[in-house]
């Protein structure tokens, strides 16, 4: 897809979805307690982001204390700010998006089928290394005995 295709979508076609919506909902309920909501989903975000932000920095921080490399949480990071960002823009179609963004499980399994369909992530079966070429067995197995000679000298 073209970038400029892409482009004309996020800052022509996202907005006027949201001002039809945001509309919409104004001639139901009224345009002050539409306003009203807008900056209640907002502030609300704002927070559920920052709790959610707290708890995978504590993650990271727990996996790199075991020697682990924090990729799943880094990935969590760039989402959660993502969400933050959608949260704050006005209308309720991003607001949407960013809350089912904010549920932990789908925001995790969002994250790992998208890592799994662009090839950055493989099935994992029992080792970290199941994958790669110098884990595969010819099925030769080689004995041997080894003695370190540095302490002699």
């Amino acid at each position: 897809m073209p970038a400029l295709f892409i482009f004309l979508i996020l800052f022509v076609g996202a907005p006027l979805i949201e001002l039809y919506f945001l509309i919409q909902v104004g001639s139901v309920i009224g345009a002050l307690p539409t306003i009203l909501l807008t900056l209640f989903t907002a502030i609300l975000g704002g927070a559920l982001v920052r709790m959610q932000g707290l708890s995978t920095a504590m993650r990271v921080r727990e996996s790199m204390a075991r020697g682990e490399v924090p990729a799943i949480e880094m990935v969590e990071g760039v989402v959660l700010l993502t969400c933050g960002v959608m949260l704050l823009l006005p209308g309720f179609v991003t607001d949407v998006i960013g809350f089912i963004c904010l549920i932990p499980p789908v925001r995790r399994l969002m994250i790992i089928s998208t890592l799994k369909r662009k090839g950055v992530m493989g099935q994992v079966s029992g080792s970290p290394f199941h994958d790669h070429p110098a884990t595969r067995s010819s099925g030769k197995v080689l004995e041997g005995e080894y003695s370190d000679e540095s302490d002699d000298k």
